[in-house]
């Protein structure tokens, strides 16, 4: 996995990878909670919301990153991870809405993000959003900094972290019955699971290293493990 830790072999593969046929929903199952109650693949609810992510690529230390957030104390999933960004407003592209939730929420200049292409959308049940994953990269990092009523921390993992087996594992959730199994990323002291997880999911596979917290193999998950949450 050395190749993950160059930000500009990682960029290759990303401009060759997001141009074709996306691993979409297949890879997203690797990182959804199993049951995950209200959401089905590929189906978006005619209410839903539309919201943007960035998910930013840029080098550090010499080792390839991205940037996520811990939100702070909010209505809506506080105090998860999650990809900078938020709800479309009206007039906005999504690459329009991911560039500037991602200057609100970290300060990142849009100027110097160069967007490569977009993941598959997902349906987020419990906040009846669709988060559109927007993937950018930057040649050096942003300076970044939170916002305080937005966000409680900045996260700088690793893409080869990420894809380390070893920072990938599955727990019991307690937040809905029957119990769902919820596999999730150890960032620094912070699990990254739901929705981001599986963002996250879709651009390893893109990268050629799909997650398997569960020691399945690399051969898809089955769609029947798509039946889960009313959360993330």
């Amino acid at each position: 996995m050395d190749h993950l830790a160059d930000a500009f072999r990682v960029e290759e593969l990303l401009s060759a990878g997001l141009t074709g046929h996306l691993p979409g929903v297949a890879a997203q199952l690797r990182m959804s909670p199993r049951p995950r109650h209200g959401w089905r693949p590929d189906v978006y609810p005619p209410d839903c919301r539309q919201a943007a992510g960035l998910l930013l690529v840029y080098p550090l230390d010499g080792r390839a990153r991205i940037v996520l957030t811990q939100r702070a104390d909010l209505p809506d999933h506080g105090g998860q991870v999650s990809l900078p960004g938020g709800e479309m407003e009206s007039g906005e592209t999504l690459i329009e809405a991911a560039l500037r939730e991602a200057q609100e929420e970290v300060d990142i200049d849009p100027r110097l993000v160069a967007v490569l292409g977009s993941l598959t959308p997902i349906h987020i049940p419990v906040s009846n959003f669709v988060l559109h994953p927007i993937v950018g990269i930057a040649h050096a990092r942003p300076d970044m900094r939170p916002a305080d009523d937005e966000v409680a921390r900045i996260l700088e993992p690793q893409i080869v972290a990420l894809a380390d087996p070893q920072q990938q594992a599955v727990r019991t959730g307690t937040y809905a019955e029957p119990p769902p199994l919820i596999p999730y990323f150890s960032v620094e002291d912070l699990e990254v699971w739901g929705a981001t997880a599986m963002v996250v999911a879709e651009f390893l596979a893109v990268l050629g290293v799909a997650p398997d917290p569960w020691g399945e193999g690399p051969e898809t998950t089955s769609e029947t493990s798509a039946e889960g949450s009313e959360s993330e």
